[in-house]
This record gives C-alpha cells, structure tokens and sequence, in this order.
C-alpha cells in the first residue's frame, strides 16, 4: 500500500514539473493585429481575459497565458451570388452577380470582437449572412435590365443597411460594390437584339433627316430661282431691252477682228446684227 502510495505522488510530481516546463508562453501579436490576452488555469484555479496587446508586440515570458490574434486591417470579402444562390430580380428574372465588402475593425475593438462576436471568426460567423441578406433585398427592388444603371445607389443603400444594422459595433463598414453582373443567354441575346434594333432606327432616322434638309435645299432653290425669274420680267422692258442692245452694239464696234453689219428692225429701231469675219 505505501508502495503504491508513493508510486501515485511521484507520477503527480512528475506531472506538474512537465506541466511547469511547457506552461510558460511568449504570447506574440503580428502587425496589424490586436491580440486579446487570455489565462487559462493549469489543473486548479480559473482563466480569463487578462489585457490586449497591439501588434507587433511580445507580451513577454509568462504563466499560461495565450494570444488569439484579431485582424485590425482593412479587409475586402467578397459574396458570390451564381448558380443557385442567384438572385430573382423584379421582373422575376434570375441575375448573378459578386458582392464586394470593405470593413475593418475599430481601434482597441479587439476585446468586444473575442467576447461578443465570436472573436477571429466574426465575420463568417456575425456578418455575412446579414450581409448576404440586405445585398439581395436591395438587388430584388429593380427590374434585371435596371440593375447595372443603379449600381452606385445599390452600394449605397446595403452599406447604410449594415452600418445601422452594426453601429453600437466596432466594425468600421467602409464601403460596398455590386459588379460582374451577369444575365441569362436569352436576355443578353434580346438586349443585343434590341440594340441593333435601336441603332439601325437612330441611322434611318438621320438618314430621313439628311433628306429632308436636301429637299428643303431644293425648295428654297427653286424658291429664289422663281423669285429671280419674277423680278427679271417684272424689268424687262422695251426700253431696257433698247438699252441693252445698243451697249451690245458699242461693244462689239471696239472689236477690230470683224466686221459688223447693222440692220433696223422693228418700231423700236433694234437692229438685225450680222457679223462677218475679216
């Protein structure tokens, strides 16, 4: 009996001074990082939160204390939503697309992350389903072909959503964005369709267009062209025409290449002109 008693205190013994060799820890914290510091007991007495130590940073040698390590940076994550997590729009049109979160987590915020949201893992855990679930409620207000004109103010309202959604948090929601839209083949193919369509009216119209401005050339041509007409015979009278015929005669008698011959004609003395060469 004593035997085993003491055979029972050695392995005690020997247990606590192997416990005592591997119960010292260096917590450490990298760059970017706030490490929430916590004791855990070693057989006998309790843990908990001791303090935190931002990165980079030793806590030093120390009794069975660890670190876990809480991301302070910014951060993107990124939501899919393809294939069966597609969403059905408005017009009950399915539309794939990616969603894009930027977030980081306030200063000294490390604490309340480990203890109120499930420490390294809170966004998996706290956030992406909420954030999953406002993205598709926003994009199901608009008709599918309406979804990429209303991008901006997409991204605008699911960020408002979450930041009032979290704002007694430390999480920091810096901004959101909906892109890589994608349709399904029979709707991009009527959208082309439709293009073309448009396009081919925009060029007969302008075509239309070009000849109408053509015609209303030709109108306004013939228009001065009658006008002129109208005016030349308004002028054209005996005396005019006399007139003009004598400056022909005067003219043509400085010309010493031939010989002109003049014969009255008629009431108003217009002569008959023959012209014969030297």
């Amino acid at each position: 009996m004593k035997r085993w008693a003491a055979t029972f205190i050695v392995i005690v013994l020997g247990s606590f001074l192997v416990g005592g060799c591997t119960g010292f820890t260096n917590p450490e914290v990298d760059a970017g990082h706030e490490g929430y510091i916590v004791s855990r007991p070693f057989y006998i007495g309790s843990g908990g939160y001791v303090s935190t130590l931002k990165g980079p940073a030793k806590y030093g040698i120390t009794w069975m204390k660890f670190v876990i390590p809480i991301d302070m940076r910014t951060r993107t994550y990124t939501e899919p939503f393809e294939g069966s997590t597609s969403v059905l729009a408005k017009d009950n049109l399915r539309v794939e697309f990616q969603a894009h979160l930027i977030v980081h987590i306030e200063e000294n915020g490390a604490r309340i992350v480990v203890e109120k949201f499930q420490g390294m893992d809170w966004y998996k855990q706290v956030v992406k389903e909420v954030f999953r679930t406002i993205v598709r409620d926003e994009i199901q207000k608009y008709d599918s072909l309406d979804i990429k004109s209303n991008i901006a103010k997409i991204g605008e309202d699911v960020l408002k959503r979450l930041s009032d959604k979290y704002k007694d948090t430390p999480f920091i929601f810096e901004s959101v964005v909906v892109g890589n839209i994608q349709y399904p083949e029979n709707v991009t193919r009527a959208v082309s369709e439709k293009l073309a369509a448009t396009q081919k009216l925009e060029k007969a119209d302008i075509e239309i267009q070009i000849e109408r401005k053509k015609a209303e050339r030709r109108v306004v041509e013939a228009e001065g062209i009658a006008q002129a007409q109208r005016i030349i015979n308004a002028t054209l009278s005996e005396l005019y025409l006399q007139h003009e015929a004598i400056q022909a005669q005067l003219e043509m008698a400085k010309s010493p290449n031939h010989t002109t011959v003049y014969i009255p004609s008629g009431s108003n003395g217009i002569p008959l002109v023959y012209t014969t060469g030297k």
